[in-house]
């Protein structure tokens, strides 16, 4: 198991412990299709590039199917927890096992799947820079199939733990906007997505009524390392200073859970991810949105 401390793990960490007993390497990779028009919702799964190439010993972690419930209205809902735990033992985490998460997507799916994690109990990292940063460095790649990891044993991981107060529901957010409840709503999507001056893959374009924007990819350099703390207390000083509790949202509550790593990182620890995001707000013609460009 990793020392505690930091969500964080270097490449050079990394590294010198891939043959390590305790540590589990997962790619959480997703690949998501720039929307053409309105509702165009397009997802594809990253097996295809873990099995062209991946970190050694990585195994793939399937977010649009294993880690997301398929019955919920919206695309990428969080499972069950019970659930999410025995996905976790199939990917064959033990009890005592430290998890790295990293992706080829800027760090987004990485993020989402250490939060999903992390809220069970897990002792899970996100590779800092992920795949980006782990080629730059020199780091070692696998072809999937003909590695160890493409079939893991069952690991031996239980459900034991549930921090329910890393989520944010529909009920609560309608009670922020209402005004009935504390919290600021910051949504991490770009800045034309807030704005709705492109398409959106969900309902309807704009933004939660009441928001401030802090796109997710902006806490990331070129590298996708996360910015510097400095820098990244500069860029979320507002956030870092305000009472909170954070509900942070996205689309589909990714982009969210990146910013969420990157605000629990400055020691903030009342970030809450609102799961259904705008996937399940605009799709509810009775709740307002705000910020839209006339079409």
């Amino acid at each position: 198991m990793a020392e505690r401390g930091s969500a964080l793990v270097s490449a050079d960490w990394l590294k010198s412990r891939l043959a390590s007993p305790g540590i589990v390497v997962l790619d959480a990779t997703v690949w998501l299709s720039t929307p053409l028009r309105d509702g165009d919702f397009r997802a594809i799964s990253g097996w295809q590039t873990w099995s062209e190439h991946h970190i050694p010993t990585a195994r793939h972690a399937d977010l649009i199917d294993d880690f997301a419930d398929r019955d919920a209205a919206t695309h990428f809902a969080r499972p069950d927890a019970a659930v999410l735990a025995q996905q976790v033992a199939e990917l064959g985490v033990n009890a005592e096992d430290t998890v790295v998460i990293y992706d080829r997507d800027g760090g987004i799916w990485a993020a989402r799947l250490w939060w999903m994690l992390r809220a069970i109990g897990v002792d899970a990292r996100v590779l800092d820079g992920g795949w980006t940063n782990w080629l730059a460095s020199g780091g070692p790649v696998v072809k999937g199939t003909e590695s160890q990891s493409y079939s893991p044993v069952r690991g031996n991981f239980l459900l034991n733990h549930v921090d329910r107060e890393c989520w944010v529901d529909l009920d609560e957010v309608e009670r922020v906007v209402a005004g009935d409840a504390e919290g600021a709503l910051i949504c991490a999507l770009g800045s034309d997505a807030f704005t709705g001056a492109v398409p959106t893959r969900y309902a309807r374009r704009g933004h939660i009524p009441g928001s401030t924007n802090v796109p997710a990819r902006a806490v990331v350099d070129d590298q996708r390392q996360l910015l510097p703390r400095e820098q990244l207390h500069e860029l979320l000083a507002p956030l870092v200073s305000d009472p909170g509790p954070l509900l942070v949202y996205c689309g589909g509550g990714i982009s969210a859970c990146l910013l969420a790593l990157a605000l629990t990182e400055l020691g903030r620890g009342d970030v809450r991810v609102y799961d259904g995001s705008l996937d399940e707000w605009t799709a509810d013609p009775r709740l307002p949105v705000s910020g839209v460009v006339p079409q």
